[in-house]
């Protein structure tokens, strides 16, 4: 079973939840995602880095685990 641990940052990727790819877009803009947040209800919502950021407060407080891939960006 997966180990759910409530609000922490993870990038290790499991069978059931692996990495995000390009082909993972945001739930809000279409833009590709970098944050995976997964819910108690099984579900997950994708978010771009400044959707995750911008809701960053409220997704923590209701997420199983919040999973930030964003150190893949490069600058």
């Amino acid at each position: 079973m997966f180990d759910h641990r409530r609000n922490e940052d993870t990038v290790n990727a499991t069978a059931e939840f692996p990495a995000l790819t390009t082909a993972d877009r945001c739930d809000r803009c279409g833009a590709q995602a970098f944050v995976r947040v997964e819910l108690s209800a099984g579900t997950d919502l994708l978010f771009c880095g400044h959707h995750a950021r911008q809701h960053e407060t409220r997704l923590r407080e209701i997420a199983v685990e919040y999973r930030d891939e964003s150190d893949r960006l490069t600058v």
